[in-house]
């Protein structure tokens, strides 16, 4: 990874997480990346400017009204030079003075004036963060382009433990590294659903399937380094959130179906990588069931909801790209389900015998309504990237979608 000669305005705000971004600035640094910081006030009170000054060898500003900086409109030359801006920790108050369009510090000023690229990474107290003023704040944001990293879930100085910490100075790092890269997707709001679905028969067992999760994580992750803004519905997996995303939580194929077509609403494109279970028990048993001298166990299956085949019904709907895991006749039944279901592109992949499922490498075969793609095996985060590339390839080129 190189990020010589790439200009990056770190932006340092009042929270104790400030001493975290002096270990990101050294590892920007170390990338040879050019690094100025301008700190409010409040931050000043957790790490010196003098430590940002020798950490990214270049004076550091904080006041507006700095007789020297400003004697040449230095917030504008700021603002100008900067290819990126990143405000790291983001505290509540500047997420709120950013989603109102305040200007009346040298931090909110350069946000106003620049045209790069911004990305705020939050850290605050869980119960801040989950505060509907916050939230509100941060979509404001978020519907205007901002970038928001973060939070990450676990312990906070507070001594409570939830979302709101700030993402780790290696995790900053490797988003703006790859925001240099190629974007085709910035701008865009993408969905991917990812993992199994458990369906309980009663409060002890379950029917479920041996996905692990790991393909649609990595899309969700390919799509962000692409530019997007994404949302991950996420079935039971113990995976990490990839930094920078917005997971949500489901279990059974009704809560992700709920949670898909409420996230999907103004969404662009929409990734079904999750293995959805296509059944469920008519009656969930109250309590556990018992054995009966050995007499058969029946449960009646009915049918889940299909997510990708509703979500194709509505008028204005997003791009859709399904998958297909079959353990024979792949390119027969995946192409069958993209002309019945009416979706716009759909990944194929083999299951069983070692392949697909719990594994660390895929390959994928993509079918589309006039043509097809084979993307051989290949680790899934690569593999992730690889297909994100051409869904977007045919998202912008405007002749993929479905009617």
């Amino acid at each position: 990874m190189s990020l010589r000669q790439r200009r990056i305005l770190i932006g340092v705000t009042g929270g104790i997480a400030a001493y975290k971004t002096c270990e990101l600035v050294r590892r920007l640094r170390d990338l040879d990346a050019e690094v100025r910081v301008v700190m409010t006030e409040g931050a000043t009170h957790f790490v010196t400017p003098t430590t940002f000054q020798a950490l990214s060898g270049q004076p550091v500003r904080v006041s507006l009204w700095d007789e020297h900086g400003e004697a040449a409109m230095g917030h504008i030359e700021l603002a100008r030079w900067a290819e990126r801006v990143l405000i790291a920790p983001a505290s509540a108050d500047t997420i709120a003075r950013l989603a109102h369009g305040l200007a009346d510090d040298l931090l909110s000023t350069v946000v106003l004036a620049t045209a790069a690229p911004v990305y705020v990474a939050p850290a605050m107290n869980q119960q801040m963060w989950a505060n509907l003023a916050v939230q509100a704040n941060v979509g404001t944001l978020r519907v205007r382009g901002i970038g928001v990293l973060g939070p990450a879930d676990g312990d906070q100085a507070c001594g409570d433990i939830g979302s709101g910490r700030m993402l780790e100075p290696h995790e900053l790092r490797d988003i703006l590294v790859a925001s240099f890269g190629e974007q085709p997707l910035r701008g865009r709001t993408v969905v991917v659903s990812a993992g199994p679905t458990y369906e309980d028969i009663d409060p002890v067992r379950f029917i479920g399937n041996r996905s692990s999760g790991r393909m649609g994580f990595a899309v969700a992750a390919a799509a962000r380094d692409a530019g997007a803004d994404v949302t991950l519905i996420a079935g039971p997996v113990s995976l990490p959130t990839p930094p920078g995303i917005r997971r949500v939580d489901v279990r059974s194929a009704r809560q992700m179906h709920d949670a898909v077509l409420a996230a999907a609403e103004h969404a662009d494109i929409y990734v079904g990588a999750a293995a959805v279970g296509d059944y469920r028990p008519d009656v969930e048993a109250a309590h556990k069931l018992k054995k009966a001298d050995g007499a058969p166990l029946r449960i009646e299956l009915i049918e889940n909801p299909d997510i990708i085949a509703t979500l194709s019904t509505r008028p204005s709907r997003p791009f859709l790209v399904g998958f297909a895991a079959e353990t024979r006749e792949l390119a027969g039944y995946a192409q069958d389900k993209l002309r019945r279901k009416r979706i716009d592109m759909i990944a194929a992949n083999e299951v069983g015998e070692g392949k697909g499922f719990e594994v660390a490498n895929n390959a994928l075969h993509l079918y589309w309504p006039d043509g097809d793609a084979t993307l051989p095996e290949m680790p899934k985060t690569e593999l992730a990237r690889r297909l994100v590339a051409c869904i977007a390839e045919r998202f912008l080129s405007g002749t993929g979608r479905t009617s």
